[in-house]
């Protein structure tokens, strides 16, 4: 069986001829036109889109990044605050361990003090020999007492006190007193001590005072450099019958033991 179609073209009608005479123009319509029958149109160009700016995007970087810098800055400035607090906190530590410190080394210093105040205390009663006047003071019992010269052939007497100890005797030992009982007049010993006094090469003063129990005793007392020696001092004289008592302190750390001395003197007259 032969499977081709046969396909029958369609036949072309004749123009009709239209009243009046004149042939009908309408053309005949062919289902294929042909390119030419197609109008060509240029085409348009399609105008670029628009770009809108994202200003809202943009804004809100914007504000991100100055929050960013700004929470930087404040975290930098809570830091350094920090490290700040924590080095004047340390500056502040220190500074009161160290006031402690002072506190506690004073302290211990005055509990000394007064330890040896009361170490000192009852005082001890020191007499010298009958024969000259029989000099009485009392003077702290932890001083020791060393006579150099006891005048039992006459001439001067002489004796040493210490705390602890007596050290060796000299020009430049320091001793808490030094007592003198000069087989001189007082006013050979007050012309003496006056060319000191004279001497503005040496530092050293005068003034009469009143010592001894009651301040019943006149004296000269003289302040400044020890003579013939570099130690600065006190010294004390008064008479005693037809002899000079001579009592001095080599250094100004026993001023205050010299002074409670001074006022316990007494003799016989």
């Amino acid at each position: 069986m032969d499977n081709k179609q046969t396909f029958q073209v369609p036949q072309m009608q004749s123009a009709q001829p239209m009243a009046g005479g004149q042939p009908n123009q309408t053309p005949l319509q062919s289902p294929i036109q042909s390119p030419s029958h197609f109008q060509t149109r240029p085409m348009q160009q399609q105008p670029a889109p628009v770009v809108k700016k994202d200003i809202s995007g943009l804004v809100k970087t914007i504000v991100i990044i100055a929050l960013s810098l700004l929470a930087v800055t404040f975290i930098g400035l809570f830091i350094w605050k920090a490290v700040e607090c924590n080095d004047a906190q340390t500056d502040l530590n220190g500074k009161i361990e160290q006031a402690v410190a002072v506190a506690k080394e004073e302290q211990a210093t005055k509990l000394e003090a007064e330890f040896l105040e009361r170490e000192k205390d009852p005082y001890k009663t020191f007499s010298g020999p009958v024969d000259y006047g029989q000099l009485t003071f009392k003077y702290p019992k932890t001083w020791s007492v060393y006579v150099a010269e006891a005048a039992t052939t006459g001439g001067d007497y002489a004796a040493f006190f210490n705390p602890i100890q007596v050290d060796a005797i000299g020009k430049d030992t320091i001793n808490a007193l030094r007592v003198t009982i000069r087989d001189d007049s007082f006013d050979d010993v007050t012309a003496e001590y006056q060319k000191y006094v004279d001497d503005k090469k040496v530092p050293l003063t005068i003034e009469s005072v009143s010592i001894g129990v009651g301040k019943k005793i006149t004296a000269n007392r003289y302040t400044g450099t020890i003579p013939d020696t570099e130690l600065s001092g006190y010294i004390v004289t008064f008479k005693i019958r037809d002899k000079t008592a001579v009592l001095e302190t080599d250094s100004v750390t026993f001023e205050g033991d010299f002074n409670a001395l001074l006022d316990t003197v007494s003799f016989n007259e």
